[in-house]
């Protein structure tokens, strides 16, 4: 570009510019529409939600029994290929030979008591078990459920009470007692 050009285009590319601001004389709208803004009721800003405070937990559980250690000390044996000795037969085993009830297929932590029955002719109290798969069984005092060889010992409106047979951990067995409470009406 010559010397000449660049003068002639730079006045009009500033005239150009010029004409594109324009001072507004009348600002009435404006200001009428800042005052109708203003005018509308203020909305409500919810309040922060309230922190609750950290509170700390200190772990009591080092001065306790240490799990892994058994309650009744083993005896070992000075011959290392003799096992250790178990506690003497007490007795107790699940009956094997006994077909197995149908709710015995499912732990006892799966079924739910949802009510009892009492038939009247000669005073049984049934109670009400649900499976897993929303079926209604009706169970009582001699009846198994469970996965533990549970036989229900006693029953009344709000709860069974079962004794079930369980390995020892050595060799033998045990029972122990379980409970199966009414479920809460939702």
């Amino acid at each position: 570009m010559t010397h000449h050009s660049r003068i002639i285009i730079l006045p009009l590319l500033f005239s150009l510019l010029t004409g594109c601001v324009e001072w507004v004389e009348d600002t009435s709208d404006l200001k009428e529409f800042i005052a109708k803004v203003q005018a509308r009721p203020a909305g409500s800003i919810e309040p922060l939600p309230e922190f609750k405070p950290y509170h700390s937990f200190v772990y009591k559980g080092a001065s306790m029994r240490e799990p892994f250690v058994p309650l009744i000390p083993l005896s070992v044996s000075d011959n290392v290929d003799e096992e250790v000795n178990a506690e003497p037969d007490n007795g107790i085993k699940p009956d094997d030979a006994r077909d197995k009830d149908y709710l015995e297929s499912f732990a006892l932590d799966q079924l739910n008591m949802v009510g009892t029955i009492n038939q009247k002719a000669d005073n049984t109290l049934w109670a009400l078990i649900r499976d897993p798969n929303f079926e209604i069984h009706r169970v009582t005092v001699g009846s198994y459920m469970g996965l533990n060889f549970g036989e229900i010992v006693s029953l009344d409106e709000r709860k069974i009470e079962l004794v079930e047979i369980v390995t020892n951990g050595r060799g033998g067995w045990m029972k122990r007692s379980r409970n199966l409470a009414l479920a809460e009406q939702e």
